[in-house]
């Protein structure tokens, strides 16, 4: 347990528990490291690093992009900044650049604050709450989300870790994502309809060799385990090396990314692996978007299984 000031991604608090060791940062309330042994778990960055791609940053009120960043709620028309500015398109929220507060710590746990104003393009406050808990079953995030405005608020919610196993290039990766269809996107990552995955290069139903396929694919219809929940997991394919993704019931679509579009040395370095509420342009579509009523709680789980 510690706190140690940094330039870039702010004061740093080490949680650690039965061999699993978690680095969180207050700049976006993000998870920048997690080890177990001497394993690196997550494709992470520096103190002194901006969170390059997102990397473990939580994305809210809204995961992945809206188009143009305009939609409608309730009959009012709100325009966002256009925050992916060569897409036309606002992403990821906006949380994931502004400081967190300590809330509460313990040697294996944290806990990280936030209040977000209302504002332009998004007239609603949020209290938001992220527990961080490591043990020797793995990483858990428990969110609780409050509105704490006079209005109902939509509301949607994701995270952006990177996974990767030492030593495993992502074309080797055996994926398995229990999902029954994708969504098709436009070259602006964009929705314009969805397709059955069975029998196609997106089918992961059973572990599946990536190969040479790319990905930042939207993954719904969800095949659901004995508990409501879902999980993704990677394995190395000549090992018992691998590592889950676990959501609860809340969340009902995963992404998935590749990293083709990334520079330098972390261009399909590792896995990105995003389990969502509801899915891209949720503001627009009300697919599975959450409206919080005034005052209303919302809470969820994921997690981390090495």
């Amino acid at each position: 347990m510690s706190g140690v000031a940094a330039a870039k991604s702010g004061t740093q608090w080490t949680i650690d528990a039965g061999g699993h060791r978690a680095v969180l940062a207050e700049v976006g309330g993000v998870l920048r490291s997690y080890v177990v042994g001497d394993r690196e778990v997550l494709d992470g960055f520096g103190t002194d690093e901006l969170a390059p791609a997102c990397a473990g940053q939580i994305l809210a009120p809204w995961p992945n992009r809206i188009r143009d960043g305009h939609y409608t709620f309730e009959g009012t028309a709100y325009q966002l900044p256009l925050t992916e500015p060569e897409k036309h398109n606002a992403i990821h929220g906006l949380v994931n650049w502004v400081r967190w507060r300590l809330a509460e710590q313990a040697p294996d746990t944290v806990t990280l604050e936030y209040e977000l104003p209302s504002q332009i393009g998004y007239p609603w406050s949020l209290a938001l709450r992220t527990r961080w808990s490591v043990s020797g079953d793995g990483l858990r995030c428990d969110q609780e989300v409050t509105n704490t405005s006079d209005a109902n608020a939509p509301f949607g919610y994701s995270v952006h870790p990177y996974l990767q196993l030492p030593g495993v290039a992502v074309d080797d990766i055996l994926l398995h994502v229990p999902a029954r269809s994708q969504v098709l996107a436009d070259v602006r990552l964009l929705p314009i309809g969805a397709a059955r995955s069975a029998g196609t290069e997106y089918d992961y139903t059973e572990p599946r060799r990536i190969g040479e396929t790319v990905l930042d694919t939207t993954f719904g219809d969800l095949e659901y385990d004995n508990d409501g929940g879902s999980a993704v997991t990677i394995a190395a394919p000549s090992s018992d090396a691998s590592i889950t993704v676990w959501a609860d019931r809340n969340f009902k679509w995963w992404q998935v990314f590749t990293g083709d579009t990334l520079a330098g040395e972390r261009h399909r370095r590792s896995v990105a692996i995003e389990p969502m509420t509801c899915p891209p342009d949720a503001f627009r579509s009300g697919r599975d978007l959450i409206v919080l009523a005034p005052g209303q709680n919302w809470s969820a789980s994921w997690g981390i299984r090495p």
